[in-house]
């Protein structure tokens, strides 16, 4: 009889820690494959320090202290910290999420370095953004066709004071909403005190969706998810997504960079008043691998969330709105028991 029961132990045991190893699949719809030159004029030579939660940044004495603030590496705060290069961002980035069996949908500089080296984990999304460089809508619709992005976005344009529906971004809209295309629109949290360090015209009442309807009324077939839940402004929403049901929400950066208790009360309201299955898991991912790591955690830690909520927010929701293949959703899940 004891040999039974140790052996029956054994087993329960190896299923415990083979269930573990089986991580089901995540798909994180915002990440960025970006450089750490994007970031040392304001933030200093790598590697970069970063508080968490971005609040227990120090309160500056005068605001024009506030870019010196931001380059410290003495902060007194929790930190997490950047790579020293470009390629450990990408290579510890990866490591998490081979073990966590991510798949995101990514944009940036080194998107392309990214997709050659995960090419099953990489989605690549074109950013869109106010800066010398930005393809042209013929341009962007060039390299859809040739296949080489899945998705428009980061749309960034918040950053250059330029709201949704501002007419520079209709052709994009347009061919976004002719051609299918999945875009994500940055609506939203940046840095805190963002003006004064890298974006002289970003502006927090750029903060609210409601911007967006006119967009979504013209173009009722655009496939648009809202980066960043629009936080804080909650209450504007809960009326665009009521109003208009086709609209899904990401979660990234507010999941690590906000005190966790006020990303819980934001996603729970959310939640509770109906909109579970339009939010989607995103970390916003920069240069800071390990904000990966704590995004996933705000979730898992979120004791209002039943278990089929966070299936539907860690992957279900993005798999729909993505439209992925029930054949590449079959991979996604296998490749949690490789």
């Amino acid at each position: 009889m004891e040999r039974v029961v140790t052996t029956g132990l054994l087993l329960a045991i190896v299923a415990v820690a083979s269930a573990q190893e089986r991580r089901p699949p995540i798909i994180d719809v915002h990440l960025h494959a970006s450089s750490l030159g994007e970031f040392e004029p304001f933030a200093g030579s790598p590697p970069i320090p970063h508080c968490v939660p971005m609040t227990d940044y120090p309160v500056p004495e005068n605001i024009r202290r506030w870019s010196e603030i931001f380059r410290s590496r003495d902060l007194p705060c929790r930190t997490i910290v950047s790579p020293a290069t470009d390629e450990d961002v990408m290579r510890r980035s990866l490591e998490i999420m081979t073990r966590r069996n991510i798949f995101a949908v990514t944009s940036g500089g080194r998107v392309a370095a990214w997709q050659t080296a995960a090419p099953d984990r990489i989605m690549p999304s074109l950013s869109l953004g106010m800066r010398p460089g930005a393809p042209s809508p013929a341009e962007a619709m060039r390299l859809f066709r040739e296949g080489r992005f899945a998705a428009l976005g980061e749309v960034a344009v918040q950053y250059a004071g330029m709201a949704p529906d501002d007419p520079w971004l209709e052709p994009y809209w347009a061919m976004a909403a002719k051609q299918d295309i999945p875009v994500g629109i940055h609506i939203g949290t940046g840095a805190v005190g963002t003006p004064y360090l890298f974006a002289e015209r970003y502006r927090a009442r750029l903060h609210s969706p409601l911007a967006l309807e006119d967009v979504l009324v013209r173009h009722p077939d655009l496939r648009v998810y809202i980066m960043h839940a629009a936080w804080p402004m909650l209450d504007d929403l809960l009326a665009v997504l009521w109003t208009h049901p086709q609209v899904y929400v990401e979660v990234g950066a507010i999941d690590w960079a906000l005190p966790r208790v006020e990303f819980h009360r934001y996603l729970r309201r959310i939640v509770e008043a109906g909109f579970g299955k339009r939010v989607m898991f995103g970390s916003d991912q920069m240069i800071w691998p390990d904000a990966i790591e704590i995004a996933i955690e705000s979730i898992e830690s979120a004791g209002f969330l039943t278990a089929e909520l966070k299936r539907d927010i860690f992957f279900d929701n993005a798999a729909r709105f993505l439209r992925l293949s029930p054949e590449r959703i079959a991979t996604m899940r296998e490749a949690a028991r490789r």
